[in-house]
C-alpha cells in the first residue's frame, strides 16, 4: 500500500526541479560504444549536403561531395549509409595526387599539387550485410596523400511518426484551416546516416557546406547564416538555398528546417553580428517571444563560464508542433523544442540546450563512450548556469533529488536491475555530483578557470574524458590547490568507475577532542553481502562545520580520506558542541554519527536556532539519518528524534525525502500493531503544515510551496485524514451520479485512491465496472491508473479478493494477461494487499494450477507476488508452512520461494529488531503530545519543546 502511495504521487506530480531525463541520449550513445569503427585508411575533409525535401509526398531527394583524404593506401572507402537510404549513384574523382604521385612527377610546391580532376574507377558500390554501411573498391589502390572527391546521388522517406533523421510534421492553419506541412533534422546521436552517405562517428569534424531546395512559400533554415538563392533548375517556383560554410563540426551537429513558420530576431550583442531568431506557427509565435531575454542572458552567463563567445554568428530557436522525440534536438546553431517546452516558465531545458552549443558542438567527445562524461558535465554548467540567473523557482532542490536517487539506486545489493536506462542516467549523474564536488573543494575559481582551460584546448577539436580532469589538474596545481602528485583523474576515478557510494562513519572521543571517521561501501538494502566489499575506498573530501563556528561558506577540506579506510581528526569543540561532516551535501556520501552528536544535532534544530543550519544540510542531516536507521546503521530512535523539527519546517526541499520515508517504514509496518499509531504520526507531522498552506493554489504561487501543499494532500488522504476523505468522495459521487459515466473520468486522479481505500465497497464496485466498461475510444493508460488503484489501494480484504476471483477463476474477458501481471504487481505494495494474494492462493491452489497451467510466467509472477514481500515472523511461517505443505507442486517457481524464505528472513531480522523501537517511540510521542491513539484526535502540547521523546 505504501509503496503504492508513493508510485501514485509520483505520476500525479510534475518533475520538482524541471530538469528531464536524457536517458535516451545515454543508452543509445552506450550502444554505440562497442560499434565496429570506420577503417582508418580514409578520412573526410568538407562536406557539400545538398537536399531537396517534399514534405507533402513524404521523400525527400538529395545528393553529396564528399572531400576524402587518403591516409593509408586502399582500394576501398567505407561510409555510414542506413538501410532505408536508397543509393542511386556514385562516382568518384580524383582532385590531388598522392605523395608518391607528386614525388614521382617532382612537384614539390604545393600550389602545383592541382593537376585537374582525374575519374576513378569503381569496381563495385553495394551496401554491407546486416550493417548500415556501404562499401565502394575501386579498381586500383589509391596511395596515401590523394585527395578525392566522393558524389552520391540518394532518396529517401520523410517519415511523420517519429522525430528522427530528416522527418516531417504538420499542424492545421487556424485561419485557413489548411495543413502545413514542415521538414527537420534531428541528428543527434548517429542518425546523419539515415539523410545521407557519411561518415558518422563524432571524431570525424570538417566543415560543411549546406544547400536545401524549398518551395517559395517556404523558408529554409540551418547550421549557418544564408549565403546565396537560387532558382531551382527544372522546378517552377523552387529555389536553391545555399548557407556559408560551417566550421568543423560531427555530422550530428548537422540541423535544417523548412517551414512556413513565423519568426521573430533578435540583436544578442551590440558588439559583433550575432542574432537570435524565434521560430513558432504564426498563432503561437507571440506566446513564446519572451523567452528571448532568457536565452540573451544564458548565452551572457555561458560565454563568462567558458571564456568563449558562442561560436556562431546565429542561433535559431523552433517551437515545434506535434514534436515527437523526448528530448529537444541540439543542432549547432538550431534548437528544436515542443512548444510546451519553450512555453513554459522555467526555462532549464533551453539552457541546457545552449550549453550543448559549446559542449559537444564546439568541443566535441572522440567517440561514444566519453558521451557519459561530456552529457555529466553539460548538466552540471546547465545547473550552474540556471543558479547564476536565478533561473526557474523550482530548481532550488538541485542536486538533492538527484542525490536521493543515487543514495536509493547505489545502495541496492544489485544496482540497475536489468535497466540500462537507469544505469546511464545513474552513472552519469552521479559524475554531475563529482564535479560540483570538485567546484566547491577546489574552489569555484579554480574550477571554473580548469573548465576555460579545457575549452581553450579542445576547442574545434574533440576530445577524451581525461582531457577533462587533466585541465582541472593543471589549473589546481597552478592555484597550489593540488599538490604533486595527486591527480583529478585520480580522485573523479575512486568515484566515477564504482557502482557504489561510500558512507562515513563519524566516532567521537568527547574527553580527548577527537574523532575517528572511516569509510565502507553504503548498503541499504538488505542483506549486505556484497562481494568485495571490504576492496572499495574512495578519495573523500573531509569538511567540517562546528556548532561554535557555524561557517557554511568554506567548503575547503580540512583533509582527504585518500582511499584510506580510518583517519582521525584532532584539535575538535568540546563535548557540548556538536559537529557536522560533509556541510550542504558537497561530497555524494551520507554521514553517520554517534548517539551523542545525532542528539545534539536534534536539540539543536528544534530550537531557534534552527536557522543557522542552511536548508540544504537540515536535509541532509534528516536523510541521513532516516536511510542510515533503515539500512540498519542507526538506532530508529535517534532517527525519529531528527523528525521532530518538522514542525516549524516550512522548506519543500528538506520535506521532499520524508514523504520516501513514510512509504518506506509504512511498508515495514502495515501489518503489525504500529501501524495505526505510525498513520497518527504522519497526520500530526503534516495536518498543520497542510492547514497552514491551504486547500487552494494561490496566484503565482511558487512551484515548490504548490508541491509541498499536493504532496502533503496525498498523504494525509492515504492516512485517513478525514477532511481529505470526505472531499475524495464527495468529487466520486459526482462520477457515480453522472449521466454517462463511461465517457470520462471527472475526479482528481489524487482522490482514486483514498475512495478505494476508505470508501465503500459500492465505490469501488463503481470503479470495476468502470474498468471492465472502458471504452476502447478513450487514453487506455486512464484505464491502467484505475485498475492500479482498484488493486493497491483497497483496506477491504473482500475487495481484493472480488477482483482475484474475476480475473483469476472467472476468467473474465475484460481482464489480459497484462492486467494481471500489474494487479499481482499491485498487490506487493502493502501487507493487505499481498497477505490477502497470498491467502488467496492458498485456498484455491488446485484451481489456480489448472487455470495457469499452460501459463507458466503468470503462475511465477503470482508465486513471486505472493510469497516474497512479508516482513515479519508470521509472514515467514506463513509462506514456510505453504512451501513444506505444497514442495513438490510449485514447478517452475520453486526457486522463487526458495529466494523468497530468504529474503523473508532478512527482513524478519530487520523487523525483530527495530520494529519495537519505533513503536516504542511511538508510544512516547504520542504520550507526551497528548494524543489518544483510539480516538485519533490530536491534542497539540503547544509549550512542549522537548525534541529527545527518550
Amino acid at each position: 500500500m505504501w509503496r503504492l502511495y508513493v508510485t501514485l504521487l509520483l505520476a500525479s506530480i510534475p518533475l520538482i526541479n524541471g530538469r528531464e531525463k536524457r536517458s535516451i541520449d545515454l543508452i543509445a550513445a552506450h550502444g554505440l560504444i562497442s560499434q565496429e569503427r570506420l577503417p582508418h585508411d580514409t578520412s573526410p575533409s568538407g562536406y557539400h549536403l545538398l537536399l531537396q525535401p517534399f514534405p507533402n509526398d513524404g521523400y525527400f531527394e538529395g545528393k553529396v561531395k564528399i572531400n576524402v583524404t587518403i591516409q593509408h593506401k586502399t582500394h576501398e572507402i567505407v561510409l555510414h549509409a542506413h538501410p532505408d537510404l536508397v543509393i542511386l549513384h556514385c562516382n568518384i574523382t580524383q582532385l590531388i595526387p598522392s605523395d608518391e604521385e607528386l614525388k614521382q612527377a617532382n612537384l614539390s610546391d604545393p600550389l602545383e599539387r592541382d593537376l585537374g580532376p582525374v575519374p576513378v574507377v569503381i569496381e563495385s558500390a553495394e551496401r554491407v550485410r546486416n550493417k548500415p554501411l556501404y562499401n565502394i573498391v575501386l579498381q586500383s589502390p589509391i596511395k596515401s596523400g590523394a585527395l578525392l572527391e566522393v558524389y552520391l546521388q540518394f532518396t529517401g522517406k520523410l517519415f511523420n511518426d517519429s522525430s528522427e533523421g530528416l522527418f516531417r510534421s504538420s499542424y492545421v492553419d487556424p485561419m485557413t484551416k489548411e495543413t502545413k506541412w514542415f521538414v527537420s533534422t534531428h541528428m543527434r546521436p548517429n542518425m546523419a546516416r539515415s539523410v545521407f552517405p557519411c561518415y558518422d562517428e563524432p571524431a570525424f569534424k570538417v566543415p560543411i557546406i549546406i544547400s536545401v531546395a524549398r518551395h517559395k512559400k517556404m523558408i529554409a533554415v540551418s547550421n549557418m547564416p544564408l549565403e546565396s538563392t537560387v532558382p531551382h533548375e527544372s522546378l517552377r517556383d523552387w529555389y536553391w538555398d545555399t548557407f556559408k560554410k560551417s566550421p568543423v563540426m560531427a555530422t550530428f551537429s548537422i540541423g535544417i528546417v523548412v517551414s512556413e513558420f513565423s519568426n521573430i530576431t533578435f540583436n544578442v550583442t551590440a558588439d559583433k553580428d550575432f542574432r537570435l531568431t524565434i521560430w513558432a506557427r504564426p498563432d503561437f509565435i507571440n506566446a513564446i517571444q519572451n523567452i528571448s531575454a532568457k536565452v540573451i542572458d544564458a548565452i551572457k552567463v555561458l560565454e563568462e563560464f567558458w571564456q568563449t563567445p558562442y561560436p556562431l554568428p546565429k542561433l535559431d530557436i523552433f517551437a515545434l508542433p506535434n514534436y515527437q522525440s523526448t528530448r529537444p534536438a541540439d543542432s549547432w546553431g538550431v534548437l528544436l523544442f515542443k512548444e510546451s517546452e519553450l512555453g513554459s516558465r522555467c526555462s532549464w531545458q533551453i539552457i541546457h540546450e545552449l550549453v550543448y552549443q559549446w559542449l559537444g558542438a564546439l568541443a566535441t567527445p572522440f567517440w561514444w563512450s566519453d558521451a557519459h562524461i561530456n552529457n555529466a558535465l553539460v548538466l552540471y554548467v546547465a545547473a550552474h548556469t540556471s543558479l547564476k540567473m536565478h533561473e526557474c523557482d523550482t530548481f532550488y532542490n538541485w542536486p538533492m533529488t538527484m542525490l536521493y536517487s543515487n543514495y536509493y539506486e547505489f545502495s541496492k545489493r544489485y544496482p540497475y536491475g536489468k535497466s540500462s536506462a537507469i544505469k546511464q542516467d545513474s552513472s552519469s549523474s552521479k559524475t554531475e555530483l563529482i564535479f560540483r564536488m570538485l567546484n566547491y573543494t577546489l574552489g569555484e575559481t579554480t574550477f571554473v578557470h580548469g573548465m576555460q582551460r579545457f575549452m581553450m584546448d579542445r576547442q574545434y577539436k574533440t576530445f577524451f574524458g581525461d582531457d577533462v580532469w587533466l585541465s582541472l589538474t593543471e589549473q589546481a596545481r597552478f592555484d597550489e590547490k593540488l599538490p604533486q602528485p595527486i591527480t583529478i583523474n585520480e580522485i573523479a576515478a575512486s568515484w566515477i568507475t564504482k557502482d557504489r557510494l561510500p558512507v562515513v562513519s563519524v566516532t567521537r572521543n568527547y574527553e580527548d577532542n577527537t574523532a575517528n571517521l572511516s569509510q565502507k561501501v553504503y548498503l541499504r538494502e538488505r542483506p549486505h553481502d556484497v562481494p568485495d566489499q571490504e576492496k572499495f575506498l574512495w578519495w573523500i573530501p573531509i569538511i567540517l562545520v562546528t556548532q561554535n563556528h557555524l561557517d557554511f561558506r568554506n567548503s575547503t577540506p580540512i583533509t582527504w580520506m585518500k582511499r584510506e579506510r580510518d583517519i582521525q581528526l584532532k584539535d575538535l569543540p568540546g563535548k557540548d558542541y556538536f559537529i557536522i561532516v560533509n556541510p550542504e551535501e558537497i561530497g555524494p556520501f551520507p554521514v553517520n554519527y554517534d548517539e551523542k552528536n545525532w542528539n545534539m544535532l536534534a536539540d539543536f534544530l528544534c530550537s531557534e536556532n534552527r536557522q543557522k543550519i542552511p536548508v540544504y544540510t537540515r536535509a541532509k542531516l534528516l536523510h541521513d539519518a532516516w536511510n542510515l536507521a533503515y539500512a540498519g546503521e542507526l538506532n530508529f530512535a535517534t532517527a525519529l528524534n531528527m523528525t521532530l523539527f518538522l514542525k516549524n519546517e516550512r522548506e519543500y526541499l528538506v520535506w521532499d525525502p520524508v514523504f520516501t520515508f513514510i512509504d518506506h517504514i509504512g511498508r515495514h509496518i502495515d501489518s503489525t500493531s504500529a501501524h495505526k499509531k505510525f498513520q497518527t504520526y504522519v497526520k500530526l507531522l503534516l495536518t498543520p503544515l497542510y492547514k497552514e498552506l491551504g486547500n487552494e493554489t494561490q496566484e503565482e504561487e511558487a512551484e515548490d510551496k504548490s508541491h509541498l501543499r499536493s504532496s502533503s494532500k496525498v498523504f494525509l488522504c492515504r492516512a485517513g485524514y478525514k477532511p481529505c476523505i470526505d472531499e475524495a468522495q464527495a468529487a466520486f459521487k459526482v462520477w457515480m451520479e453522472s449521466a454517462d459515466p463511461d465517457e470520462g473520468n471527472p475526479v482528481a486522479n489524487q482522490y482514486i485512491c483514498p475512495v478505494f481505500k476508505w470508501g465503500t465497497m459500492e465505490e469501488w464496485e463503481f470503479g470495476l465496472e468502470r474498468v471492465i466498461k472502458f471504452p476502447s475510444t478513450r487514453i487506455p493508460s486512464e484505464r491502467t491508473y484505475l485498475l492500479k488503484t482498484l488493486a493497491g489501494c483497497p483496506n477491504d480484504a473482500r475487495k481484493i479478493e472480488r477482483l482475484l476471483n474475476i480475473t483469476i477463476l472467472e476468467k473474465n474477458g475484460n481482464f489480459t494477461d497484462n492486467d494481471m501481471y500489474l494487479i499481482f504487481s499491485m498487490l506487493t505494495g502493502g501487507a493487505n494487499g499481498y497477505t490477502n494474494l497470498f491467502n488467496f492462493l492458498r485456498k484455491h491452489w488446485d484451481a489456480i494450477k489448472v487455470r495457469f497451467e499452460e501459463k507458466p510466467q503468470l503462475w511465477n509472477s503470482l508465486v513471486t507476488s505472493a510469497t516474497t514481500v512479508f516482513k515479519t515472523q508470521k509472514g515467514l511461517d506463513m509462506v514456510s508452512e505453504l512451501y513444506v505443505e505444497k514442495q513438490s507442486e510449485f514447478g517452475t517457481a520453486d526457486f522463487v520461494v526458495e529466494r523468497a524464505l530468504k529474503n523473508i528472513k532478512e527482513e524478519t531480522k530487520w523487523s525483530n529488531e527495530n520494529l519495537p523501537v519505533i513503536e516504542t517511540w511511538l508510544d512516547n510521542y504520542m504520550k507526551v503530545n497528548g494524543v489518544n491513539d483510539t480516538q485519533k484526535t490530536l491534542n497539540f502540547n503547544k509549550d512542549n519543546n522537548s525534541t529527545n521523546v527518550f
